[in-house]
């Protein structure tokens, strides 16, 4: 028996979960309302994940100072700085599950390319 991959790309900017107090329900920072966006936008793309077997890529968009020759050399390589990998997968669990306790194998990846995108491949 053959197992199909499925990959699914979604054209949404990675954002972090940030760290977040009760505060926030009444004063508007923008890094909690960049995520609250984000999480929107995952819902209305319709961005799904399986219990287990999942490989998510995050695609982090290049810096617009960065030069032709840089974007070149450094499109697809390992993105090594902040955010996180972990806070960006929280804020994508968040988006798609109320619970995400029953979610127990995912492989996540983060990259720099020219847009931002999240690429989710599951069994």
């Amino acid at each position: 028996m053959v197992n199909s991959i499925e990959v699914k790309t979604y054209t949404i900017t990675p954002v972090s979960k940030p760290r977040m107090t009760q505060r926030d329900k009444w004063k508007k920072r923008p890094a909690v309302m960049a995520y609250r966006a984000f999480k929107d936008e995952c819902r209305l793309h319709g961005l799904e994940l399986a219990e287990s077997g999942n490989e998510i890529v995050f695609v982090i968009p290049m810096p617009e100072s960065w030069s032709k020759k840089k974007r070149a050399q450094m499109s697809g390589q390992p993105h090594q700085q902040r955010p996180d990998v972990d806070n960006l997968l929280k804020a994508v669990m968040d988006a798609v599950f109320d619970e995400d306790s029953h979610l127990w194998s995912v492989k996540v990846s983060k990259v720099w390319g020219e847009v931002g995108l999240i690429i989710v491949k599951t069994p």
